[in-house]
């Protein structure tokens, strides 16, 4: 209180007004209240990507047409690399954690090349989506979900340019040659390659097998027909998401 020595009543009731008035001009301290209320709300309302570094999707995988006739199970686990492609990690784990790979193929094989699959859809490699509103619909950036027609054309903007390279075991995300249009398929390239240079920063990878690639590299080898679809299934019989 040395500040108000020296002064009348008077000016002592304006200085203590005037303080009051700028403390309460200071940020936040207008309804408080309800701006907490309000964002709150809109988070409710957004889905909330994962906040982890990493986390993993666990997968086993048969060569067979069934379960039922299937001899031997191959397990893989992915390392998801969350600081390095948040949306697109996000994606792949919110599918498992939704039982969206069970069940699914690798539709696509090329030995030395890489195996794809994730089309929850069709199983053949037209279809599949994202697994949650990510701002694109069929590659287009949308500023809400109600603009996009249809959530089956919910896509995933590209993370292609965060330093992660096309080498042996990484898991990237399979699109059309249009940008933004990457959803549920994904590829991973087996252990006998060098590099695939040319998909670098083209295609996002997000991610890579540390442990059971030598299967990856295994099934890149099965028999396949036309389309480069494998002869007997290649089949994901479960995917499972742990921190």
């Amino acid at each position: 209180m040395n500040g108000l020595k020296g002064l009348s009543s008077r000016s002592k009731c304006i200085w203590l007004t005037s303080l009051l008035l700028l403390v309460c001009l200071a940020p936040g301290c207008l309804e408080s209240d309800d701006s907490a209320s309000s964002t709150d709300e809109i988070i409710a309302d957004e889905h909330i990507i994962y906040q982890g570094n990493k986390s993993f999707v666990t997968m086993d995988i048969i060569h067979a047409e069934s379960a039922d006739n299937a001899t031997l199970t191959y397990t893989i686990e992915i390392e998801l690399y969350h600081d390095l492609a948040p949306i697109h990690t996000d994606n792949m784990r919110s599918l498992a954690q939704a039982g969206m790979y069970d069940n699914v193929t690798f539709h696509r094989i090329i030995d030395n090349f890489m195996i794809q699959g994730g089309d929850f859809e069709n199983n053949d490699g037209t279809g599949g989506y994202a697994a949650n509103w990510y701002g694109y619909c069929d590659g287009e950036y949308m500023n809400t979900s109600s603009d996009c027609d249809s959530e089956t054309l919910y896509t995933l903007p590209d993370e292609a340019d965060n330093g992660l390279r096309h080498l042996p075991c990484m898991v990237s995300m399979a699109k059309t040659s249009q940008p933004n249009t990457g959803g549920s398929q994904f590829f991973i390239m087996p252990d006998d390659i060098t590099e695939h240079d040319w998909l670098n920063g083209v295609h996002t990878v997000f991610g890579k097998v540390v442990s059971g690639c030598e299967h990856v590299t295994t099934l890149s080898e099965v028999e396949t027909g036309a389309y480069d679809r494998p002869v007997i299934p290649v089949i994901i019989i479960s995917a499972t998401v742990s921190e």
